[in-house]
């Protein structure tokens, strides 16, 4: 069960008992303490949940349940499909870098190869120290709280040391002239880990081709795959065609 889906089952339950505690949530889904208490941490932290001794309840009069489901829910369909087809580019003893991306979260957790991963994204360090194969490590540095990735002003030269065999992105919007993000720093980061990987994969829905941002982090001719949910408008096939990248759509669009 995605971490996402579980804590909407924990809201629930809090809608209907005001009151769980770390052992509910143990018994109830099978998890370990350290989850449960990372569950916990992140709908406090989300203003969803208050803490409580030994556990949480729900904040006073805010119907925080129809909030929660209606940010989870958004493409989510969509992004688990794009994230199962990326699990054909996940091989046993290769590194990667896992950007910061729902759908790459999506992606961590499916795995369950022996792989090295270096990320900046918290999701993705809190979903892979679960697994007890993957080696996990970060660049450190300040969190970016609404975004939650780290950032640290020598990242850049810190991947420069580093050669990845695969580096799998997100986007925030794709447009004629490549890919774009919300933060600057996100795509100083991005832009480090494209030079420094043999192959680039690219994870976005299609909603994401009628989006604009404002920091781009990969050039289209940095691209090797890209893996989205519906056939792109014909400008972008166009482009995809032109740069040799391989399309790999998960749904038919018939």
């Amino acid at each position: 069960m995605y971490q996402e889906e579980r804590l909407l089952k924990v809201l629930e339950y809090l809608n209907e008992h005001n009151y769980m505690s770390i052992h509910d949530i143990c018994g109830m889904f099978n998890v370990s303490r350290d989850t449960a208490r990372r569950d916990i941490v992140k709908l406090i932290n989300q203003g969803t949940a208050i803490r409580t001794h030994g556990g949480v309840s729900l904040p006073v009069l805010k119907n925080t349940i129809k909030e929660y489901r209606e940010r989870i829910e958004a493409y989510s369909e969509e992004k688990k499909s794009i994230a199962k087809k990326a699990l054909e580019f996940i091989e046993k003893d290769k590194h990667y870098f896992f950007d910061v991306s729902t759908i790459v979260s999506f992606l961590a957790q499916e795995i369950n190869q022996s792989i090295w991963v270096l990320t900046h994204s918290l999701d993705n360090i809190e979903i892979l120290s679960e697994k007890e194969n993957i080696d996990i490590h970060s660049i450190g540095g300040c969190l970016n709280k609404k975004n939650r990735f780290f950032y640290k002003a020598d990242c850049v030269n810190y991947l420069d040391g580093i050669r990845f065999d695969t580096a799998i992105l997100g986007a925030a919007s794709i447009t004629e002239d490549g890919i774009y993000y919300v933060d600057e720093e996100d795509a100083f980061i991005k832009q480090a880990a494209v030079k420094k990987s043999d192959i680039v994969i690219v994870l976005a829905e299609y909603e994401k081709f009628k989006c604009l941002s404002y920091y781009r982090g990969v050039n289209w001719d940095q691209i090797d795959v890209i893996i989205t949910d519906k056939m792109p408008p014909s400008v972008f096939v166009d482009i995809i065609e032109l740069y040799d990248i391989k399309l790999m759509i998960t749904y038919n669009n018939a």
